[in-house]
């Protein structure tokens, strides 16, 4: 490892880290969502403050129970369940985490080492909070460079720093995704089709399609049901849309009872052969609430997505199809003119 450096370097190399953030912050790739190299730019500012050979930042994903890596030096994106390994324990206790012998600590977990060769002599891990307190993320170092571990207080008040800009960070980054994402359905919303539009789809070099579909009648289930079976019927619509597309397809809730999925490298046809196999699940599944049982069809219109239109002029092609398969009998897909 390399020896500790001076205090004159370590500020310096600081002050340069300092550079390359604000530098990056106003890059265009930063500004158009690719802001996942700023996250590395922290990590790097924390192994710098406490003199360690490794860092990671992890972001807490509590809908699904997993930690998963924003940055981490030396290695590609790491998924965990969010109950294991040091980082686990440090959110659970909601506190910083160390260890100068990890080997011995039954938290810690050796397969990544095991794998790669790496030895970990020493870990610090701090949980990261939100403006409200609440912990969104931990920020890890590994391996103090020099002689001995880390110090408990020391590089605890050292590494206090990073996470606290990185807390800032990750609050705002969660924030933008909570916005792009339907609380009801847990789809994405129409805010979240644009981002991804501009960030994926707009650049895209193969064919992609577009479906709309809604459920026929639905004021007709809010009026007989009520309002609570309406929504009932909408999470199950959701769930169904979201287990008949494939990995790397998204379905979003457009608004009120009307869906748009889009499916990369499908043209019309495969859309529309998608459609038809939602559709069939869609008739024939029922959706309980309380002591009822609801039954819904839907409508769908399908387009292969046109380079030559706007964003807005596809998904109006799209709308017109499924406008006349609702004015046509319902329950039907419509993907031609």
């Amino acid at each position: 490892m390399n020896e500790k450096i001076s205090a004159e370097q370590m500020l310096n190399n600081i002050f340069d880290i300092m550079q390359r953030l604000y530098d990056e912050m106003r890059s265009d790739e930063n500004k158009t969502g690719g802001h996942l190299k700023v996250f590395e730019i922290f990590a790097d500012l924390g192994r710098t403050l406490v003199e360690a050979d490794r860092a990671s930042f992890w972001r807490w994903d509590k809908r699904q129970h997993l930690l998963i890596t924003t940055a981490a030096t030396g290695t590609s994106q790491i998924v965990i369940s969010d109950k294991t390994g040091l980082v686990g324990q440090a959110l659970a206790e909601n506190r910083a985490v160390l260890t100068n012998d990890p080997y011995n600590n039954p938290n810690f977990n050796s397969a990544v080492d095991k794998k790669t060769g790496y030895v970990t002599k020493s870990i610090l891990v701090m949980p990261v909070s939100d403006c409200r307190g609440e912990i969104i993320g931990a920020f890890q170092v590994i391996n103090k460079l020099g002689d001995g571990g880390f110090d408990e207080v020391e590089d605890t008040k050292r590494l206090s720093i990073a996470a606290f800009i990185c807390g800032m960070a990750l609050e705002s980054d969660i924030f933008m995704a909570d916005s792009q994402r339907d609380k009801l359905t847990e789809l994405k919303n129409r805010f979240g089709f644009h981002s991804d539009y501009q960030k994926r789809y707009r650049r895209r070099t193969s064919i992609m399609s577009a479906i709309i579909c809604d459920i026929d009648f639905f004021k007709k289930v809010n009026d007989t049901y009520g309002h609570n079976a309406g929504d009932a019927v909408l999470v199950h619509v959701s769930k169904i849309l979201a287990s008949k597309i494939r990995d790397g397809d998204n379905v979003y809730r457009w608004g009120g009872e009307e869906f748009v999925i889009v499916l990369e490298g499908a043209n019309v046809d495969g859309a529309a052969a998608v459609a038809e196999r939602i559709r069939l699940a869609i008739m024939d599944s029922v959706c309980k609430f309380e002591d009822k049982e609801i039954r819904v069809t839907m409508s769908f219109g399908c387009t292969e997505m046109d380079s030559s239109l706007t964003i807005e002029e596809n998904i109006q092609v799209a709308d017109a199809r499924l406008y006349r398969a609702k004015e046509t009998g319902r329950n039907r897909v419509i993907a031609a003119d």
